[in-house]
Protein backbone atom coordinates (compact mmCIF):
# COMPACT_ATOMS: atom_id res chain seq x y z
CA UNK A 1 0.00 0.00 0.00
CA UNK A 2 1.43 3.48 -0.89
CA UNK A 3 1.03 6.31 1.95
CA UNK A 4 0.24 9.55 0.69
CA UNK A 5 2.61 11.98 2.02
CA UNK A 6 1.78 15.35 2.68
CA UNK A 7 4.41 17.89 4.02
CA UNK A 8 4.32 21.82 5.06
CA UNK A 9 0.97 22.07 4.40
CA UNK A 10 -1.45 24.53 6.36
CA UNK A 11 -5.36 23.27 7.12
CA UNK A 12 -7.94 25.88 8.57
CA UNK A 13 -11.67 25.69 9.32
CA UNK A 14 -11.82 22.05 8.31
CA UNK A 15 -15.69 21.04 9.57
CA UNK A 16 -16.23 18.17 7.80
CA UNK A 17 -13.99 15.95 8.89
CA UNK A 18 -15.06 12.69 7.38
CA UNK A 19 -14.51 14.07 3.80
CA UNK A 20 -11.43 15.64 5.47
CA UNK A 21 -9.47 12.38 6.41
CA UNK A 22 -10.41 10.05 3.22
CA UNK A 23 -6.95 8.71 3.13
CA UNK A 24 -6.27 5.98 5.50
CA UNK A 25 -2.55 5.33 6.25
CA UNK A 26 -1.45 8.78 5.23
CA UNK A 27 1.83 11.17 6.39
CA UNK A 28 1.47 14.32 7.41
CA UNK A 29 4.41 15.87 8.19
CA UNK A 30 5.41 19.75 9.45
CA UNK A 31 1.51 20.45 8.69
CA UNK A 32 -0.37 22.57 10.97
CA UNK A 33 -4.16 22.14 11.64
CA UNK A 34 -6.03 25.13 13.33
CA UNK A 35 -9.41 26.35 13.78
CA UNK A 36 -11.07 22.69 13.08
CA UNK A 37 -13.65 20.33 14.03
CA UNK A 38 -12.81 16.46 13.81
CA UNK A 39 -14.65 15.87 16.95
CA UNK A 40 -15.56 11.76 17.06
CA UNK A 41 -13.55 11.20 13.91
CA UNK A 42 -10.96 8.45 13.12
CA UNK A 43 -7.50 8.97 12.78
CA UNK A 44 -6.55 5.33 13.34
CA UNK A 45 -3.09 4.53 11.15
CA UNK A 46 -2.64 7.86 10.53
CA UNK A 47 0.73 9.40 10.99
CA UNK A 48 1.54 12.93 12.25
CA UNK A 49 5.53 14.64 12.50
CA UNK A 50 6.33 17.75 13.26
CA UNK A 51 2.52 19.38 13.43
CA UNK A 52 0.79 21.31 15.33
CA UNK A 53 -2.96 21.41 16.23
CA UNK A 54 -4.09 24.73 17.25
CA UNK A 55 -8.00 25.78 18.45
CA UNK A 56 -9.18 22.20 17.34
CA UNK A 57 -11.52 19.85 18.69
CA UNK A 58 -10.68 16.14 18.92
CA UNK A 59 -12.82 15.08 21.23
CA UNK A 60 -13.33 11.58 21.45
CA UNK A 61 -11.26 11.17 17.92
CA UNK A 62 -10.14 7.20 17.45
CA UNK A 63 -6.50 7.28 17.95
CA UNK A 64 -5.84 2.79 17.11
CA UNK A 65 -2.13 2.92 15.98
CA UNK A 66 -1.26 6.74 15.27
CA UNK A 67 1.64 8.01 15.17
CA UNK A 68 2.54 11.16 17.13
CA UNK A 69 6.05 12.32 17.20
CA UNK A 70 6.82 15.78 18.58
CA UNK A 71 3.66 17.04 17.65
CA UNK A 72 1.98 20.12 19.62
CA UNK A 73 -1.49 20.84 20.77
CA UNK A 74 -2.23 24.40 21.10
CA UNK A 75 -6.03 25.78 22.94
CA UNK A 76 -7.84 22.34 21.85
CA UNK A 77 -10.54 20.29 22.98
CA UNK A 78 -9.36 16.59 23.54
CA UNK A 79 -12.20 15.07 25.37
CA UNK A 80 -12.11 11.47 26.02
CA UNK A 81 -9.25 10.61 23.96
CA UNK A 82 -7.71 7.01 24.41
CA UNK A 83 -4.22 7.83 23.59
CA UNK A 84 -3.03 4.32 25.30
CA UNK A 85 -4.34 3.37 21.98
CA UNK A 86 -1.48 5.11 20.22
CA UNK A 87 1.67 3.78 18.38
CA UNK A 88 4.29 4.34 21.33
CA UNK A 89 7.25 4.13 19.08
CA UNK A 90 8.66 7.46 19.18
CA UNK A 91 5.45 8.94 20.68
CA UNK A 92 5.99 12.87 22.02
CA UNK A 93 3.42 15.43 22.47
CA UNK A 94 3.11 18.12 23.87
CA UNK A 95 0.30 20.15 25.68
CA UNK A 96 -0.62 23.71 26.11
CA UNK A 97 -3.79 25.32 27.34
CA UNK A 98 -5.70 22.28 26.27
CA UNK A 99 -8.56 20.14 27.53
CA UNK A 100 -7.91 16.79 28.17
CA UNK A 101 -10.68 15.97 30.57
CA UNK A 102 -11.39 12.03 30.55
CA UNK A 103 -8.45 10.85 28.30
CA UNK A 104 -6.22 7.75 29.44
CA UNK A 105 -2.78 7.53 29.07
CA UNK A 106 -2.25 4.53 30.27
CA UNK A 107 0.94 2.54 30.99
CA UNK A 108 2.60 5.27 27.84
CA UNK A 109 6.05 6.16 28.44
CA UNK A 110 5.74 9.97 27.69
CA UNK A 111 9.51 11.21 29.38
CA UNK A 112 9.60 15.13 29.11
CA UNK A 113 5.99 15.41 28.36
CA UNK A 114 4.51 18.78 28.88
CA UNK A 115 0.40 19.57 29.87
CA UNK A 116 0.81 23.41 30.93
CA UNK A 117 -2.02 24.86 31.66
CA UNK A 118 -4.53 22.08 30.80
CA UNK A 119 -7.42 21.09 32.15
CA UNK A 120 -6.90 17.34 33.39
CA UNK A 121 -9.97 16.22 35.32
CA UNK A 122 -10.34 12.66 35.25
CA UNK A 123 -7.23 11.33 33.47
CA UNK A 124 -6.19 8.10 34.19
CA UNK A 125 -1.97 8.45 34.14
CA UNK A 126 -1.82 4.47 35.79
CA UNK A 127 1.22 2.64 35.41
CA UNK A 128 2.50 5.46 32.73
CA UNK A 129 6.37 6.73 32.88
CA UNK A 130 6.09 10.68 32.89
CA UNK A 131 9.58 11.32 34.54
CA UNK A 132 10.59 15.12 33.94
CA UNK A 133 6.67 15.64 32.82
CA UNK A 134 5.66 19.19 33.30
CA UNK A 135 1.57 20.09 35.09
CA UNK A 136 2.45 23.68 35.72
CA UNK A 137 -1.17 25.32 36.15
CA UNK A 138 -2.80 22.38 35.03
CA UNK A 139 -6.26 21.37 36.78
CA UNK A 140 -5.91 17.41 37.92
CA UNK A 141 -9.13 17.20 39.44
CA UNK A 142 -9.57 13.80 39.92
CA UNK A 143 -6.81 12.39 37.85
CA UNK A 144 -5.64 8.53 38.44
CA UNK A 145 -1.87 8.24 39.55
CA UNK A 146 -1.12 4.76 40.29
CA UNK A 147 2.21 3.18 39.75
CA UNK A 148 2.69 6.18 37.89
CA UNK A 149 6.42 7.23 37.70
CA UNK A 150 6.67 11.21 38.23
CA UNK A 151 9.98 11.46 38.94
CA UNK A 152 11.49 14.93 38.41
CA UNK A 153 8.00 15.69 37.42
CA UNK A 154 7.11 19.47 38.00
CA UNK A 155 3.62 20.11 39.24
CA UNK A 156 4.54 23.44 40.59
CA UNK A 157 1.15 25.27 40.14
CA UNK A 158 -0.76 23.10 39.11
CA UNK A 159 -4.09 22.25 41.24
CA UNK A 160 -6.38 19.50 42.71
CA UNK A 161 -4.00 16.57 42.32
CA UNK A 162 -4.03 13.55 44.79
CA UNK A 163 -0.84 11.81 44.66
CA UNK A 164 -0.10 8.72 46.99
CA UNK A 165 3.64 8.76 47.84
CA UNK A 166 3.60 4.90 48.14
CA UNK A 167 2.06 3.84 45.30
CA UNK A 168 3.77 6.27 42.69
CA UNK A 169 7.43 7.16 42.05
CA UNK A 170 7.66 10.85 43.03
CA UNK A 171 11.75 11.14 43.84
CA UNK A 172 13.16 14.52 42.85
CA UNK A 173 9.36 16.00 41.54
CA UNK A 174 8.97 19.52 42.60
CA UNK A 175 5.38 20.67 44.07
CA UNK A 176 4.15 24.20 45.41
CA UNK A 177 3.13 24.48 49.07
CA UNK A 178 -0.04 24.55 47.77
CA UNK A 179 -0.37 21.09 46.67
CA UNK A 180 1.23 19.79 49.61
CA UNK A 181 -2.45 18.62 51.13
CA UNK A 182 -2.81 16.39 47.77
CA UNK A 183 0.26 14.10 49.04
CA UNK A 184 -1.04 13.83 52.28
CA UNK A 185 -4.87 12.75 51.76
CA UNK A 186 -4.01 9.62 51.69
CA UNK A 187 -3.01 9.65 54.94
CA UNK A 188 -5.83 11.74 56.25
CA UNK A 189 -4.00 14.44 57.16
CA UNK A 190 -5.06 17.88 57.60
CA UNK A 191 -2.89 21.13 56.36
CA UNK A 192 -3.61 24.08 57.98
CA UNK A 193 -2.56 27.47 57.05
Amino acid sequence: MIEKLLQDQRFERVMEPDKFWQTEDAIYENCVFSDSNFQKTKLSGLKFYDCLFDHCDLSLVSVQQTIFQQVQFKDCKMAGILFDCCHTFGLEMVFFDCKLDHCSFYHLKLHKAIFQNCSLRGVDFSGAVLKEAQFMGSDLTDAKFDQTNLEKADFRGAVHYQIHPEYNRIKGASFSMDGLPGLLTAYKIKVMP
